[in-house]
């Protein structure tokens, strides 16, 4: 089953030549989810070969224009190409508003479903039969929430042969999935370790952009397999990030390993670098297992 993100833009508020403003394409078994729309975003979508006409979901972290201006371009190509099933935009108050004026009701091909996220709280945004969202408040200037993607446990894994051997009916084997020891005729018991493996243990990926240092984070993200958190500056611009509510790379590494997260992903770069990788490498002297995004790469959780 796959669990992965793919990046589609890693600059901050200004794009430059090589890099687009915020946007991931959250991949989860083949159910693909939007994070951000910045600027260009669908651009980014065919550049890179991209499923997006199976995006059904999109999630905008807050209302600054860099995280959800190539929204509205979005919209309009789904139209042009006939899209028929609804498209649930998840977002704080305001958007919807601005959506609704350049698309009337009845202009677009399809209907677009709104769910307001509310501020500083954290709220399951969607769940379906394998993954939850929930929000993740994060400390910008205007409200803004991050996002945790999270595997639903799964049922325990028969062992091979198990259901020839014992003859098992499907009312048995659901039984036994869901932990339950099996009763033979004779009474005798067959204990549910002996019948079953361990699941796979739920794979979990948060998107945090933008914020502040901001400690609480942790709290939502302990031991997450895959964090993605900006680091719009590095770390002699630490005033700046203080006054723009943003966060340096150091501070995201902070977060990372205080989370005790397995890998971090840095982003949503100030265009004043043309070279992320010192910034990366400051991010490595705090927390080893840290790579900057690049733009059109797949990060994969393997199952464990």
């Amino acid at each position: 089953m796959t669990f992965s993100v793919t990046i589609l833009g890693s600059s901050s508020a200004l794009p430059t030549s090589k890099r687009f403003p915020t946007a991931h394409l959250f991949n989860s078994n083949e159910r693909f989810f939007l994070i951000d729309c910045g600027e260009g975003s669908q651009i980014q979508l065919r550049r890179f070969h991209l499923r997006f006409s199976k995006i059904n979901h999109i999630f905008i972290s807050h209302l600054h224009g860099d995280h959800y201006f190539g929204l509205f371009g979005l919209i309009s190509s789904f139209s042009l190409l006939g899209r028929k099933t609804d498209l649930h935009i998840y977002s704080h108050a305001g958007l919807e508003e601005m959506i609704k004026c350049l698309f009337p009701d009845g202009q677009l091909s399809y209907e677009l479903v709104f769910h307001t996220i509310p501020i500083n709280k954290d709220v399951l945004l969607y769940e379906d039969k394998h993954l939850t969202v929930h929000t993740i408040p994060l400390k910008h200037r205007i409200p803004a929430s991050g996002f945790l993607f999270r595997e639903k446990e799964r049922e325990l894994n028969l062992r091979k042969d198990v259901v020839s051997y014992y003859n098992l009916s499907i009312k048995e084997i659901l039984e036994i999935k869901k932990g339950k020891d099996y009763i033979k005729e004779d009474k005798t018991i067959v204990k549910n370790s002996r019948l079953t493996h361990l699941p796979h243990k739920p794979r979990a990926y948060a998107f945090c952009s933008d914020t502040a240092y901001y400690p609480k984070l942790v709290e939502y993200i302990k031991d997450i397999d895959l964090l993605y958190h900006e680091a719009t500056f590095a770390d002699n611009m630490k005033e700046l990030a203080k006054k723009t509510k943003h966060s340096t790379a150091k501070q995201a590494a902070k977060i990372a390993k205080k989370a005790n997260v397995g890998k971090l992903l840095i982003g949503h770069f100030s265009s004043r670098y043309k070279d992320e990788s010192f910034i990366e490498n400051e991010a490595k002297e705090v927390f080893e297992n840290t790579e900057a995004v690049v733009e059109g790469k797949t990060y994969t959780i393997e199952l464990k």
